[in-house]
């Protein structure tokens, strides 16, 4: 049992670990923030697009070298790249004197402003003014909810998600919503239910963010900014997405006439504006499929895995804290009540971002596996405890009796008594671990929950989606049941032809 739960806990540590490519620019940001910023591709979903996407290829033909790209959360950016999961972050990140004393920043690449949208039969909304006695929808961790705080008298929802706080809205949920004006742009400014009001508020500039000590790096950033702004390839980008505005022009002291059409833009609204048929519904969740298949098998891959360790580790505990000495009894009851008495999300930020600063440092799939495993532990040693108390205790006294010793009397007598009473347990939280699993999208794993959002926010198709990720889901799930009520059938104790 003992080498078992080490060669899980080695494969674990061992998983996913490779060398840094040194030619490979590593960038991270969340494709959940959506349009302009990076976000899948209406007509091509596994491609990702973006003014930052295209900032970030251009940056990196200027080095010379490949990029590729890491999913993390919007607020999970800057706690991952000091993790050294990657070298910069890029998604719409405002230079604010808080940030700029934990990270560094590279010029800026765009300044612009934060924006109100209310609905469209809204008449008494059109200043910071109004929005007092409201309540308010933004982005979490940003500059915009720092301005609705400080304004006071407003109640402020944030959000994960800026199409999230839009859904909202429009539902009735929220009164106005304040966010960066691309943003408004991109997912109110062509919704008829929705619209933006009131003049300019402040002044939003963003930067690449990489590790303070990444000084060699930040000055081949901003180098490779400076060229792109010299040669007008980064109006360029920004023009293409309808994204050029009096407050960059005046940063850039770039006052010319440009005939660069905005393209990508126009290509954007097309993919709202159009009407689908049920055949083109019908391309289109095809087109998620190698998507949701790579999420699904993640998914797969953490569950089993996972439970594996919590079953493993879980049958430790209950056995060190029903039959150990006094001290290992109470320090195995004291490790059930922890994990059980504090949140798997805390508990997973803890493994991933807190462990680094005393040198534990794991890739975001041994992490999941390892947050998820010694979570569930806890309560799988609850269910083989409560087996193990089930069997009668003169089998163990008639055991002794005989001449077995304790040990052999737990292996060949309590124990397996014990693991074929808990199955429909052990089963049942198999299942809620599967499920579980949406969670570990915080540090920074793709797996099938978090494809849902962010297919989701490219199309604002939320059921279509949702029901196609749910059947997933359940077919993951089905194999499982129909496996547990096989073992239930086959190692009932009502069975007295079968033996274990």
């Amino acid at each position: 049992m003992k080498s078992l739960l080490y060669s899980i806990l080695i494969f674990i540590f061992t998983l996913n670990l490779s060398s840094q490519d040194k030619d490979m620019l590593r960038w991270a940001a969340d494709a959940e923030s959506g349009a302009p910023y990076v976000f899948q591709d209406p007509r091509i979903p596994t491609k990702l697009i973006g003014f930052e996407v295209d900032i970030i290829n251009a940056i990196s033909k200027e080095l010379g070298i490949e990029n590729k790209h890491f999913q993390n959360q919007w607020d999970g950016l800057i706690p991952g790249l000091k993790r050294n999961d990657y070298d910069l972050a890029i998604n719409g990140l405002e230079i604010t004197e808080d940030r700029k004393k934990e990270v560094a920043f590279s010029i800026p690449y765009y300044i612009t402003f934060q924006q109100i949208v209310v609905r469209t039969d809204s008449k008494d909304i059109e200043d910071l003014n109004g929005l007092e006695d409201k309540n308010v929808g933004t982005l979490k961790g940003s500059l915009a909810e720092r301005i609705l705080k400080e304004h006071g008298n407003i109640t402020v929802k944030t959000y994960d998600s800026e199409a999230s706080s839009y859904e909202d809205l429009k539902n009735n949920r929220l009164d106005a919503v304040l966010i960066d004006e691309p943003v408004a742009k991109y997912y109110a400014g062509w919704n008829p239910a929705l619209k933006l009001t009131g003049e300019p508020i402040g002044e939003v500039v963003y930067g690449i963010v990489m590790r303070k000590q990444d000084t060699l790096l930040q000055t081949r950033i901003n180098t490779a900014i400076t060229k792109l702004i010299t040669s007008g390839k980064l109006r360029e980008i920004l023009e293409q997405w309808d994204m050029w505005n009096y407050m960059v022009a005046l940063y850039l002291d770039d006052k010319t006439v440009s005939n660069i059409k905005p393209v990508k833009y126009e290509a954007f609204l097309e993919s709202r504006k159009t009407e689908l048929s049920f055949d083109d519904y019908v391309e289109r969740y095809i087109g998620y499929l190698p998507i949701l298949g790579e999420a699904a098998i993640t998914t797969i891959v953490l569950s089993v895995l996972s439970m594996i360790l919590a079953i493993v580790l879980g049958l430790i505990i209950a056995l060190t804290r029903v039959y150990a000495p006094r001290p290992l009894s109470f320090l195995a009851t004291t490790y059930i009540e922890v994990i059980r008495g504090t949140p798997l999300l805390i508990q997973l930020f803890f493994i991933y971002y807190a462990l680094p600063s005393i040198g534990i440092n794991m890739d975001p799939f041994s992490a999941a596996i390892l947050g998820l495993g010694l979570n569930y532990s806890a309560y799988e040693a609850e269910n083989y405890r409560a087996g193990l108390f089930s069997v009668p205790r003169g089998q163990m006294e008639a055991a002794v009796s005989l001449g077995m010793s304790r040990r052999q009397a737990l292996k060949h007598i309590i124990i397996p008594q014990a693991i074929r009473l808990v199955i429909p347990p052990v089963t049942n939280d198999f299942i809620s671990l599967l499920k579980d699993t949406s969670l570990v999208s915080v540090i920074a794993m793709a797996e099938l929950t978090k494809r849902y959002l962010e297919l989701s926010a490219t199309y604002y198709d939320y059921i279509g989606t949702g029901i196609i990720v749910a059947i997933i889901y359940l077919i993951i799930g089905l194999p499982f049941v129909k496996l547990s009520k096989y073992l239930e059938k086959r190692y009932s104790l009502d069975n007295n032809t079968k033996s274990f």
